[in-house]
């Protein structure tokens, strides 16, 4: 894997194209084989929190990454999407948690802790609250790996990735909602948090790129409890932890979860975070 250097330019070409790789272990069953058995002319991985990417993407300093879903749709004009994959789940995905101190049907006006590595999963959240819990909070944004937000005064907070997949985040907040479980029961459809968008590289590479993909995939679920014991002390998380959850998740961009997808658009764009509901493009 390749961190992103700030002193090193990382220029693109007509056949090694620049790919984007989250940090937080949902990424890995996708990425597993080119991550665990790179080869001569795999894209080159340049990791990030969700956030991050998603402005590598947009500034062009990397051609196609599996950023939030919102994102695409914030840049859908000139986006793409990779077929056949995605990070989904079709019922607790258990690394998306709103942790509150009171009901969430009690949180109009109260401060709900919003944080800046997510995307995708903070509109969620406020698609939940507005359109399901009927509620209005006042948000604030805070740094999940550094800051506490409730000894700075929140009444809930979210949390995403392998924060909070940790067993001792907060025990003494009680009241814990996973939120694809929540989507999950509102609207009847899984839930996509990221898709692999590009925003550039000619079409064979990419084409190229969409076969690794599925190559690399189909090599994570093959070794899945293997890489879970070797990979587990680089996500800071036990291998008896990793392994189901990843196989919990779902990896397969199928109808039903596009259709999860272009509903949770047409939901955000009804609550003014889209100014209207995307259209998806694809590559190839």
């Amino acid at each position: 894997m390749y961190p992103i250097d700030p002193n090193v330019s990382y220029p693109a070409s007509a056949e090694r194209l620049r790919l984007g790789n989250i940090v937080y272990s949902n990424c890995f069953p996708v990425h597993a084989r080119l991550i665990d058995q790179p080869r001569e002319g795999d894209p080159t991985l340049i990791e990030g929190v969700p956030s991050f990417l998603n402005g590598l993407l947009d500034r062009g300093e990397i051609d196609v990454a599996p950023c939030s879903s919102i994102e695409f749709a914030r840049h859908a004009e000139r986006y793409r999407v990779i077929p056949d994959v995605v990070i989904g789940a079709r019922g607790k995905v258990h690394s998306i948690l709103f942790l509150c101190r009171r009901p969430p049907a009690e949180l109009t006006g109260r401060t709900v802790a919003l944080p800046t590595a997510s995307a995708t999963s903070v509109v969620l959240l406020k698609v939940l609250l507005a359109t399901y819990w009927n509620v209005q909070p006042r948000f604030v944004w805070f740094d999940q790996a550094r800051e506490d937000p409730f000894a700075a005064g929140a009444d809930a907070a979210l949390f995403i990735g392998d924060v909070a997949l940790q067993p001792a985040l907060y025990p003494g907040v009680e009241l814990r909602f996973d939120l694809a479980e929540e989507w999950g029961r509102h609207t009847e459809l899984p839930f996509a948090f990221a898709v692999w968008q590009a925003a550039s590289g000619e079409e064979r590479a990419l084409g190229r790129l969409h076969e690794l993909l599925l190559e690399s995939r189909a090599y994570g679920a093959e070794h899945r409890a293997e890489l879970a014991r070797r990979y587990a002390a680089h996500f800071r998380l036990e291998a008896t932890l990793l392994e189901p959850y990843w196989a919990a998740l779902s990896y397969e961009l199928d109808e039903t979860m596009l259709q999860g997808l272009t509903t949770y658009y047409r939901l955000a764009a009804e609550i003014g975070e889209l100014p209207r509901e995307p259209e998806l493009r694809w590559v190839g």
